[in-house]
Order: structure tokens, then sequence, then C-alpha cells
């Protein structure tokens, strides 16, 4: 890359990326929001204008994604897939010091919603598409990208339709990139680890339902489905599940352990977890399975009691070990509480090897001298769950170098999210080496 591209490119990804803000994609999870198809199609107009033939594929109205496939200098290798979403989690603009949907820079960084879940990366990936195109530079084989709908409900009107009803546009990737993963924990001044997620827990996100007997509220009732589902919830919530150590977590632990000079032992992760800062909510879940309750719901009068009580649950396992995960659940809940899935996905876990966690590890240190690369699981799920059953294996890769301080997972899905426009132009450096390497 010239210096004059790499110039264009720079500047243009902070633009992309407040654009992109600025297009409202809140996901409820009910089909009550904008849906993201002026996302696709400012995203196929991007595309196109550099010379590409961008398809947008709408699941039903007003949720769309965009997929376009950029030739590579030689076809005949496996293809390589970038993905992200266009959707993001709702926002109170009350609660942000910056309007949420205003892609406003203040303090170095961009603000707003999806700064770094993860309209950041769409960015970047456009603008280093975009410079390429511009300037002939072909990739070493062909790359598929794709924005799409739906992540933060499941995917099932963007991902899991591309993969049930498209997979002919897959065809030959043998690879993916994509969120929550690249990004840096500075160690000391002298080390950055920047974290590569490799293994991703599944996810059972579930309604429990009792039974009672409905009647009057100012009457005594041994049978008050209110009461006995509380008591099976505060169960659940209170319940700490065993630490299993998974090879990824294992890998992490290690590399941690080397970087920070001491004995790491599983069992007894607080002290660690302390030095780590905001990464350790990342980390600290990916150590056993997780159970949260997340709703509860029972009667229409305070004077009547209810004959059915309702809650939601969201349940996260490690690989390996849902039968485990699902049996704890089972006996915790009791033999009352009815549970059913409202989405469950699997998860999902990878080896730190091959040419392309090479081309990772080099396109980092390239551009940040004392990098390191290292493997972790991410405690929540991408859509990489639907391009797995393609046989596509996927890794956690939008590289973002990070100061210190900034709370990075707190963003996710918190108030004030933001991004460096520094991070920003970082992730185009690194990303346009990567395509080269890879």
């Amino acid at each position: 890359m010239s210096e004059q591209d790499l110039g264009t490119a720079e500047q243009e990804v902070v633009e992309l990326c407040r654009d992109l803000i600025r297009i409202d994609t809140s996901n409820y999870g009910d089909d009550s929001g904008p849906g993201e198809r002026k996302a696709a199609e400012y995203v196929a107009e991007q595309l196109a204008e550099v010379g590409l033939e961008p398809k947008i594929f709408e699941s039903r109205p007003g949720r769309a994604s965009t997929v376009a496939r950029i030739e590579g200098e030689d076809p005949s290798r496996p293809a390589l897939l970038i993905h992200g979403h266009t959707d993001v989690v709702p926002a109170n603009a009350e609660d942000w010091t910056h309007d949420p949907f205003s892609g406003e820079i203040a303090d170095g960084c961009v603000w707003g919603r999806g700064a770094v879940d993860m309209k950041d990366m769409d960015a970047m990936t456009l603008a280093v598409i975009r410079e390429r195109m511009r300037s002939g530079r072909k990739p070493p084989r062909d790359v598929v990208v794709a924005f799409l709908a739906d992540e933060e409900a499941g995917g099932a009107h963007g991902a899991r339709f591309l993969v049930d009803r498209h997979p002919e546009l897959f065809e030959g990737v043998t690879e993916a990139i994509s969120e929550v993963g690249g990004f840096s924990f500075t160690v000391n001044e002298n080390l950055r680890l920047y974290l590569i997620e490799t293994a991703q827990k599944g996810m059972h996100w579930m309604r429990l339902t009792v039974d009672g007997t409905a009647g009057h509220g100012s009457m005594t009732n041994t049978d008050n489905a209110i009461t006995e589902l509380c008591e099976a919830v505060a169960r659940v919530g209170r319940h700490t599940f065993p630490v299993r150590v998974t090879p990824t977590v294992r890998s992490f632990l290690d590399e941690l352990s080397d970087a920070l000079g001491v004995e790491l032992d599983p069992e007894n992760m607080d002290e660690t977890l302390a030095r780590l800062g905001g990464i350790a909510k990342l980390i600290g879940a990916t150590l056993r399975n997780t159970a949260s309750p997340t709703q509860l719901g029972a009667g229409y009068k305070v004077n009547v009691i209810p004959g059915q009580a309702t809650a939601h649950i969201d349940g996260r396992f490690l690989p390996g070990h849902e039968t485990e995960f699902l049996a704890d659940l089972d006996r915790l809940l009791g033999p009352r509480v009815r549970r059913e899935d409202v989405h469950a996905d699997k998860a999902l876990e990878t080896s730190f090897d091959g040419d392309l966690v090479a081309a990772m590890q080099s396109s980092l240190l390239a551009e940040d001298p004392v990098a390191r690369a290292v493997p972790y699981m991410l405690s929540g799920g991408t859509d990489a769950k639907s391009f797995d059953d393609l046989g596509i294996r996927g890794f956690g890769f939008a590289p973002l170098k990070l100061p210190p301080e900034l709370d990075f997972a707190g963003m996710f899905h918190g108030v004030d999210e933001r991004v460096p426009v520094d991070g920003l132009q970082f992730g185009v450096r690194v990303l346009d080496r990567f395509l080269d390497a890879s």
C-alpha cells in the first residue's frame, strides 16, 4: 500500500464508521426495529462505487444483508470470508454523553451505538476493500465480504438465512474472520497481548414456566406459581458452576501466566482477574458454564394470585459441556419448572495454528513491535456459529490497538460505546497486511 493510499483509507475509515453509526439499525429481537435495509444499501453503494457487484438479500421486509466476492490472484485457492453484522442493540439517548446515533468525534474517539459492536469492523473492512479495488491490488485468494442482519438476536434473519438459503455465496470458503478478537491488552510498555477469538460458548436462551393454583390474593395459597418460580430462579442465579478448563482457555492462561510472570490457578482466579481490568468480564465467564436470570413475568392484578409464572434465563455453556450444563440446570430448577429453548446454538472451538493465524501474528507485529497474539474464548456468540455449518473455520480478528485505560469489554452493549480514531486507523493497516499475508 502506498503512503497516499494508506492515508486515504485511514481517513475514510473514520467517516465510514460515522456514517454507519448514523444509520439506526437497532434490533429489538421482535422485528419492531428499523431493520438493516438502509445499512445494507449504504454498504452496497460503497462496494459498487469501486467496481464490485454486491448483492442485497432480504430475508423478510427490512431485514437485509449485503454480500460481495473479490477475485483473488489465485481463485483456485480456498477463499476467505470476512463477515460483520450491521444491526446493533438498542440505546437510550438520555443515558449517553453523546447521542448514540450521531457518530460524534470527541476525545479522540468515534462515539455511538455500534462503535465497537461492530460497525468499527464493518468500516475497516469497507475502507480496506475500497482502497484495494481503487489501486487494483488483488488479494492472494478470493475474499467474500458479508455485512449481515440480525446477529444481535441470533442471526436467523441474517447469517442463518444465507447459510440455509444461499450457501452458494460461500462456495470454496474455508476460513473466516469477524468480531470480538484482535484487540489489545497492555501488560506493560514492552508487551501487548492481542486476543484472538478461537472459541465461543454455546447458548440456551430459555423460558421457564411454573403452573400453580389461581386464587384471591387475600387467601392463603400453598401452590403459588410465583413463589415456586422465584425460588427456582434464585437457586440458578446464585449458583456457581464448576470450573472447566477447555484447550483454548488453557492456552490463554499459559500465555497470561508467562506475560504476568505468575503461576495461575484456574480454581483461584480472583486475584488474577482483578489485574486484567476490563477484559476480566470477557475472561472470567469462560472458566465455567453460566446461567443468568434476565426476565420475570406473572399476574395481571395485585389481588389475584396468577395460575402461571414465567422467567427467562440466558444460559451459556463451554465447548464439550452442554450435557453437564443442562443436567445441572434441571437439578437446580426442580421438577415443577418447565424449561423450553427460545434460542439455542452450539459452542465452537478451533486450534490456534495454521497459515491464517500466522498471518494475524505477522500483521499485528508489523504495526506494533511489542504485539503478541494469543488465543481466547468469547463468553458470548457470533455469526461464526452459522458459518461453521458450512465447514468454515472461524476466528475473531477485528484488530484494534487500544489505550490501556479504555474499558473495551464494557463497551459491548454498554452506555457511551466508542472506538479510538487511531484504533480504527491501526485496524486498517493491520487488515491490509493480513489480506496480503493470508
